[in-house]
């Protein structure tokens, strides 16, 4: 074995020394720092700037930069030169890179070797295809804009962008300038102008703010999402002074923090004002043909709208169109990384392709390609006046007086032998021969670790750091840093390697974005969210009737809203928006055939009286269940240590409120005797693992061993890595079993895992074997539930009496939902998208190779991957085949379950290392790795899927800032069942994110409820509704709780209706969207108590303003309702005359004060029958009846209640 402990070389002046080949290689280490005249740049006419004082320099010289052809600069070093020429000069260095990929490459190893002194900014392009009929996403205009209006304050640092996006022409500086606009607190300004000045810059007008370029004015309040902005803004004005300025959340639309002013930029490329639309149409008759008035994009945008596919029109808004030499300082010098001239060459060609395809479209006329692009003979003139160096990774055959080879050295292969007898052989080679320092970089801190061990285990020491700075500061032989690089270095002269993970074969898993607190799980699952006209409901008094919408009525002299249901034989109910709580949307069949009941028969309670009788049986097995459980005592987790706050703090992201509430909720469940059974249920990629990382944790710290149980081997390899990295700072043993490890390696695992040497076990369903034996099992995680079939079910239904379980799932398998709805097994929901996760575009269609190549070709020009799901493994070859001839270019591999699993492994790993850009494949990716840069998929054969196959697959892409697309080709319409034709409509309906919950339900509907505990209730739900019926089921469960035999005929929750005789409720002026006021009114009918209430009343005021008189009456009333709910008082009228009181048959109230109130006060009391309580008092106004009825509610109440 090589051991690194040979004596320390001295390093003192080796950063400073130069190429051995260069004339001044012999000069002391200042010499450097004197200016060299040298060639000129590019055929340019201006001299080099000498490098300035400056760190040390591992790769340039002053001879290096009097030469404008650079080659030799093998792996990262050309990162290396460009960050040293930015550290070195007061020049803004313009980065040009061939393709995406490759500026995504640059930019992660800029900003390793810059630091963070040198600003590294991105123009990014619009990620779309030229003349695509789909605009870019609103965050990658937002990013471009800011970056090209903070160019004109830039006078140093880096900007990195594509060959494509220095061709494209933009809009001139004088727009960005006159459309920029900075408001301040205090400020005067009439909110009239600003909203005219808003639209004038392109903002659009909507009900409530989400993403960027939006805005919305409720009164004397203006919401807006500015495209220089990371969070949107709340203005309040006190007549046309600004007031007050703070940031709110998008999602939870609630305030944060106090902000001094907003910078605002315009939300387009082009202005989409008066003057710019006249323009627009002028330019557009003059381009174009006579007919092509006609056209949909003229129309649109002379009616005021930007429709889709309109940036490439974007020069017919100006007079003339600038490009970015023009936003540049005088004094920014180029660099052309290798391949952006070709680049230029090769998309010019592309978009003269797709100019001669699309030309003769009389429907959709185009402009020609150097009305949008600059040429790339345009370019080339341009930077001959300028400074610029030509990168190039191999040796330069001829130098003459422009070029320079740099001493550097491709960086080798060293790949780690696992079964061989020197594992790390080829690496302790290179270090025996290599006489200077060795830098590793890891992706990633759990990386990190695994690789300290290794390099340990092979008796090589590293020294970690955190920085390339601190390395070069550094005297250590070896050092260990963490950054996501990919290609490694070897400077000979420096005597400097990196070596990159990539280099050892390492497969590497990326970590996901920041995440943000977002929207409330409540939200989802709230019944009349996704209510449109005609949609069934379910009234709990009078059945199932269809939503006809809002509708305002002036009963008894005072105005309300409320909801119109329609039953059989056209009959109406009114519904008073106070009693929302009666009314939920109906599940359990589809739309088509579900009931509609008549009013004024008694047949929806006969229906209800059944289903509560099937109910009350299905509660008592339930009840058995729950006590067999309760009676089995599980291990009682101790109390919160130290060591799980230090864990939880480590986590790197923000938690979301409802990812929160998952885990307190988990962990809970861990420290109570009872054994915990719960389902996590989140959508693909919003963070359900970190749930199960701290149960794992919990159980861990507790000294249990805890198993991991994941479907797909792909899964348990992905899950290792993950949990390596989350546990990297803590000495917990983790291991993964699967068929990816040899016999051998099986066998020594289940050794250590009977012996209580490993802590963490992550396998696929080979866990459950009888062959392993646990020391200590204390909790078991069951990931992506519903890909597991029954057998393996019942197996894991066995361990429930004996282990805790957690189960996560982005979509329950119905019967899953039935019993965590039910109350059986405990449901959280996680329905918050991490930040920058856009919801997935998804189109529905038939097979056309058309189609399929503008989709694979629109993410291969973005850098992007493609997924093609293809489930018949005999014709998978054929279908690669296809795409080769269908999508010229680009590089096609499959992969299926058949395959032997070292093959399968290779084609992932190729995958996730972009060696290849279109992947077919089975489903087996259903499972399979977080690839980022793979944003689009397309499902063939998407009618064989099911909803949550489909909801999974589809989660595959989306998994990073870019916006994300997904095609599921179908054979033509009539060939389908009616029941795929229905979970495709819902799939492409539902692109919102956090739908996995709500496509769960969907399914329901579609499959019906199935059985549940194998009870035949099918027929139950589909006649009164899963809620409904869900509600009975938890009204049994509780009556046989608390001993009471069950009462069929008692009305279910029979609400307590209260009529002050005013007007309660939002007016159209104060909340205008009636989808809106919908959800409110629904979210305050189901506040559970005076807290709640008072919450939504700040929330309403933060988002809308003061609360006008007729609302701040609709949260009396419902204050009142609680109060009377909680007393059994049926209904309360209450008018300027008097009113009444109707209670229920067993009230809960103090009899002895009522009959002496009665007494004492008979001219205004008197009772009406049994039940009926008579006011006779005049009121001058609904306070006075108000304060009236809280005195007398008090006098009523029970001692306890009071």
């Amino acid at each position: 074995m090589y051991h690194r402990s040979r004596q320390r070389r001295k390093y003192g002046t080796i950063p400073l020394q130069r190429s051995r080949q260069s004339e001044d290689s012999q000069t002391k280490p200042n010499a450097v720092r004197k200016h060299l005249p040298g060639a000129p740049f590019y055929a340019s006419h201006r001299r080099p700037q000498p490098l300035r004082a400056s760190p040390a320099l591992m790769l340039l010289s002053d001879k290096a930069l009097s030469r404008s052809r650079w080659g030799k600069l093998y792996g990262g070093s050309e990162s290396l030169a460009i960050a040293e020429i930015a550290a070195n000069r007061e020049h803004l260095q313009v980065v040009v890179a061939p393709t995406t990929t490759e500026l995504l490459q640059l930019e992660v190893e800029l900003r390793f070797f810059a630091g963070a002194e040198t600003c590294v900014q991105v123009l990014g392009d619009w990620e779309t295809l030229t003349y695509d009929r789909v605009s870019p996403h609103q965050d990658i205009i937002s990013q471009r804009i800011r970056t090209l209006y903070s160019l004109s304050g830039t006078s140093s640092g880096i900007l990195i962008l594509t060959a494509a996006a220095l061709m494209q022409r933009l809009p001139p500086r004088s727009f960005l300038d006159q459309h920029a606009l900075i408001i301040r607190q205090g400020d005067t300004l009439a909110i009239d102008l600003f909203r005219g000045r808003l639209v004038d810059a392109g903002y659009r007008l909507v009900s409530q703010v989400e993403e960027h370029g939006e805005f919305a004015v409720r009164g004397s309040i203006m919401d807006l999402f500015p495209m220089s902005s990371n969070h949107p803004y709340r203005v309040e004005f006190f007549d046309d002074e600004i007031e007050t300025i703070r940031t709110f959340d998008a999602d939870t639309q609630r305030g944060l923090e106090k902000a001094a002013e907003i910078e605002l930029l315009p939300a387009h490329e082009f202005p989409l004002n008066e003057s710019g639309i006249g323009l627009f149409r002028r330019q557009y008759r003059n381009s174009f043909a006579a007919e092509s008035k006609n056209t949909s994009i003229y129309r649109e945008v002379s009616e005021g709208r930007a429709p889709a596919g309109i940036e490439y029109y974007m020069p017919l808004f100006f007079e003339e169109t600038a490009n970015l030499f023009d936003y540049l300082p005088a004094d920014a010098t180029f660099t052309l990384v290798d391949g952006a001239d070709k680049a230029m060459v090769q998309f010019q060609q592309n978009t003269l392709d797709r100019y001669e395809q699309r030309r003769h479209d009389v429907e959709r006329p185009i402009l020609a390609p150097e009305k949008i692009y600059l040429s790339a003979a345009t370019v080339e003139e341009q930077l001959k006046t300028r400074e610029t160096i030509a990168t190039q990774r191999f040796e330069l055959e001829k130098t003459g007086s422009k070029g320079f080879n740099f001493n550097t050295e491709a960086p080798g292969l060293f790949p780690v032998e696992p079964r061989g007898e020197r594992p790390m052989g080829a690496l302790q080679d290179f270090l025996g021969k290599f006489p200077g320092r060795v830098l590793f970089v890891a992706e990633s801190t759990g990386r990190r670790e695994a690789l300290l061990d290794q390099l340990v285990g092979n008796r090589l020491k590293p020294e970690t750091i955190s920085s390339w700075q601190e390395f070069l500061d550094s005297e250590r032989d070896l050092c260990l840093t963490t950054a996501p690089l990919d290609r490694g270095l070897l400077l000979p002269d420096a005597r400097i390697a990196m070596i990159t993970e990539s280099q050892l074969g390492s497969g590497r898993i990326k970590r996901r974005e920041r995440r943000r607190p977002t929207r409330d799980s409540d939200a989802i699952i709230a019944n009349l969210t996704d209510l449109s006209i005609g949609a069934p409901v379910v009234h709990i008094d009078h059945g199932v009737g269809r939503y006809q919408g809002l509708t305002s009525l002036d009963v008894g002299h005072s105005e309300n809203e409320y909801l119109t249901l329609q039953y059989a034989g056209d009959d109406k109910l009114y519904v008073p928006v106070s009693s929302l709580h009666l009314i939920s949307r109906y599940a359990g069949a589809s739309e088509d055939s579900a009931p509609l009941h008549k009013l004024g028969t008694d047949t929806w309670q006969k229906v209800r009286r059944k289903a509560a009788e099937k109910a009350y049986d299905v509660a008592a097995e339930l009840l058995e269940i729950h006590a067999r459980r309760a009676a089995k005592k599980g291990f009682s987790f101790p109390a919160e240590s130290d060591n799980y706050a230090v864990f939880s703090e480590a986590f790197p992201y923000e938690e979301t409120p409802d990812q929160l509430s998952a885990i307190e909720a988990v962990v809970a469940d861990l420290r109570s005797a009872q054994p915990t059974d719960r389902v996590v249920c989140g959508d693909v990629g919003f963070g359900k693992t970190e749930v199960a990382m701290r149960a794992a944790f919990v159980a861990v710290d507790a000294g249990k061993q805890v198993a991991v149980l994941v479907p797909t081997t792909l899964l348990a390899k992905q899950h290792h890595q993950n949990f390596l990295d989350r546990f990297a700072d803590w000495p917990v043993q983790i291991e993964a079993l699967s068929r990816f490890e040899t016999a051998k390696e099986q066998k020594e695992i289940m050794k250590r895992v009977a012996s209580g040497g490993i802590d963490i076990l992550i396998g696929t369903h080979k866990l459950l074997s009888k062959e392993i034996k646990y020391d200590n099992l204390g909790l078991v995680i069951i990931d992506e539930e519903h890909r597991f079939g029954v057998r393996h079910k019942e197996h894991m239904k066995a361990l429930r009496a004996e282990v805790d379980i957690v189960t996560l799932t982005a979509t329950p398998i119905p019967r899953t939902l039935n019993m965590g709805l039910a109350g059986m097994r405990d449901l959280s929901i996680i329905a918050t998208p991490p930040q920058h996760r856009h919801a997935i575009k998804t189109f529905v269609g038939e097979w056309s190779d058309v189609q399929i190549r503008e989709a694979c070709e629109r993410e291969l020009a973005r850098g992007g991957q493609v997924y093609f799901l293809h489930n018949e493994v005999q014709t998978i070859e054929r279908i690669a085949e296809d795409l080769e001839r269908i999508v010229p270019g680009a590089r096609v591999n499959y992969a299926h379950g058949q395959m032997r699993e070292a093959d399968l492994e290779q084609v992932m790993s190729d995958f996730y290392h972009q060696r290849f850009n279109i992947l077919v494949s089975t489903t087996i990716i259903e499972s399979g790795i977080d690839i980022p840069s793979a944003n689009t998929i397309i499902i063939n054969r998407a009618d064989k899927l099911g909803l949550a196959q489909l909801h999974q697959l589809r989660g595959r892409v989306g998994r990073s800032h870019h916006r994300a697309y997904a095609y599921l080709i179908t054979p033509p319409k009539g060939s389908m069942t009616s029941d795929a034709e229905k979970r495709l409509q819902a799939i492409e309906s539902l692109e919102d994110l956090g739908v996995g919950f709500t496509l769960a339900t969907h399914d329901l509907e579609i499959r019906g409820a199935g059985e549940l505990l194998g009870e035949g209730q099918s027929g139950q739900i589909q006649e009164i509704g899963f809620t409904l019926y869900s509600e009975l089921l938890t009204r049994a469960v509780k009556a046989l709780k608390e001993g009471k035999l069950p009462d069929y005929d008692k009305p279910l929750a029979q609400g307590t209706e209260v009529d002050l005789g005013v007007p309660a409720l939002l007016p159209s002026d104060y909340v205008p969207d009636v989808h809106q006021r919908l959800i409110l009114y629904k979210r305050i009918s189901h506040a559970a108590d005076a807290g709640e209430l008072r919450e939504l009343k700040i929330e309403l005021i933060d988002r809308f303003g003061l609360l006008p008189e007729q609302t701040d009456r609709l949260f009396d009333v419902m204050r009142l309702r609680q109060r009377c709910e909680a007393m059994g008082i049926e209904r309360l009228e209450l008018n300027s005359a008097g009113g009444r009181i109707i209670f229920a048959a067993d009230p809960k109230i103090d009899p002895m004060a009522l009959i002496q109130m009665i007494q004492r006060y008979s001219d205004i009391y008197r009772f009406d029958g049994k039940q009926v309580l008579r006011i006779i008092k005049p009121f001058e106004c609904s306070t006075d009846a108000q304060e009236f009825v809280d005195q007398l509610l008090d006098t009523l109440a029970l001692a306890e209640a009071a």
